[in-house]
């Protein structure tokens, strides 16, 4: 992951979609990524990963389950339900073309929707594997996504470790 300034950090959570907690204390992580892709390629890998559950493609992160609550062009909003059945986050990610539509700017949030503080790394895991490619251990579906993934933003407590996001 490449580390970048502060401001540019900043300035590029301002135009993040979160989809909102109840709970004032929760778990948040937010990212940007860059795909080697077309946003239409990152909808589609998006939405087959989650369409192909569980025989397709399962999720590597404790086996959640994830489920699309809004699509629009450029977003897509989803719901996943740990493996465990106990606890669902939901996420938004928005997707802006990037140069010569040559490749794809995934801005992503997840957040618990419960009293949470430490999350161990659940909701960077709940975005990182709808877009993580082959070299990250994953399976893509339709389309290998190269993502770059250019920071992750966790709330304190919140992780952001990519082991972490492979254990089933």
């Amino acid at each position: 992951m490449v580390h970048v300034g502060f401001l540019q950090v900043v300035a590029a959570m301002t135009r993040l979609k979160c989809p909102g907690s109840p709970v004032f204390m929760h778990a948040k992580t937010m990212v940007e990524v860059l795909a080697d892709q077309t946003c239409t390629n990152v909808m589609e890998e998006v939405r087959a990963r989650v369409d192909r559950q569980p025989l397709g493609w399962h999720d590597p992160h404790n086996n959640g389950t994830y489920w699309i609550t809004a699509q629009g062009k450029d977003e897509i909003e989803l719901q996943r339900l740990t493996g465990d059945k106990k606890y669902t986050d939901k996420m938004v990610l928005t997707l802006t073309e990037g140069g010569l539509g040559r490749t794809c700017l995934i801005n992503g949030c997840s957040e618990s929707q419960v009293l949470s503080i430490q999350d161990f790394s659940t909701n960077y895991c709940n975005l990182r594997m709808l877009y993580c490619g082959e070299a990250d251990g994953c399976k893509p579906v339709l389309h290998e996504l190269l993502p770059q993934e250019k920071w992750a933003q966790p709330t304190p407590g919140a992780g952001t470790d990519q082991a972490a996001c492979l254990t089933t």
